[in-house]
């Protein structure tokens, strides 16, 4: 069994795969409507058959409550794993993110967070070597 799809509600979609393309750097996967229905994903450069993040629209109630509250709380939508949490900080902050956490040392890792502009937390994780 493997996971190949996750998805994250976004406040919109065009704006979301502009922010996970250009400013994260993940590469358009799957984009094709059905009516109102957009089924958008995107998938790392570095596998591109690997497993793909949904930019699923929120227009959910329950949806957008849980949401909401998961981003008041500070709780991340999406963790990304990098083998270099500064050298992204420093890339993505260049094309005009904003942190809400810069890289901070952790138990096991060194994380970051940032918004994806689009009503989530993103948190990127470096894993501590020993």
């Amino acid at each position: 069994m493997k996971i190949k799809l996750t998805s994250v509600y976004v406040n919109d979609q065009e704006k979301a795969l502009r922010f996970y393309t250009e400013v994260l750097g993940f590469a358009k996967k799957s984009d094709f409507s059905n009516g109102p229905f957009r089924w958008l994903t995107v998938a790392s450069p570095e596998d591109l058959n690997g497993t793909e993040l949904q930019l699923a629209l929120n227009n959910n109630p329950a949806a957008k409550a849980y949401q909401e509250a998961m981003f008041q709380q500070g709780q991340p939508a999406a963790m990304f794993f990098t083998d270099d949490v500064k050298g992204d900080y420093e890339r993505i902050t260049a094309h005009g993110a904003e942190f809400a956490m810069p890289p901070t040392g952790v138990t096991g890792s060194t994380i970051a967070k940032l918004s994806d502009t689009c009503g989530n937390l993103i948190q990127l994780t470096q894993l501590a070597r020993y």
